[in-house]
């Protein structure tokens, strides 16, 4: 089991940054795949990023690539952060972070990904 926290959102206007965090609780020392998700209104939820814990490797979607990192602390085994520069309108959803264990899925189906925070709203003004 694992127990999935983020931090709070927020609200920036376009062209700002945010830093999301993601708490991982429970088996935290399991090989396991980290990732974040969004979902406006109307719309489907969508991944953005994720990272493969045992060695860092991180995915983006096309969408946010080069405007978004997601990273790992490498000193305290469960937490990720996802941080968030040259925000967009369109950014603006309810964030989630996800995990799966033991690996990474090959695509993005949030339907592959066992265990969900209970997500953060980021709004960007234009």
């Amino acid at each position: 089991q694992v127990h999935l926290v983020e931090s709070r959102g927020g609200s920036v206007q376009a062209g700002g940054s945010l830093r999301l965090s993601c708490a991982a609780s429970g088996d935290t020392y399991s090989s396991k795949c980290i990732a974040w998700f969004r979902q406006a209104p109307g719309k489907e939820r969508e991944g953005v990023a994720r990272i493969y814990t045992p060695d860092g490797s991180t995915y983006y979607a096309d969408s946010v690539k080069g405007r978004f990192t997601i990273s790992q602390d490498n000193a305290l085994l469960n937490m990720v952060y996802l941080q968030m520069n040259s925000l967009k309108p369109e950014d603006t959803a309810m964030y989630y972070c996800a995990a799966v264990v033991p690996l990474c899925p090959m695509g993005w189906a949030w339907t592959d990904f066992d265990y969900w925070g209970q997500g953060t709203q980021v709004t960007v003004s234009s």
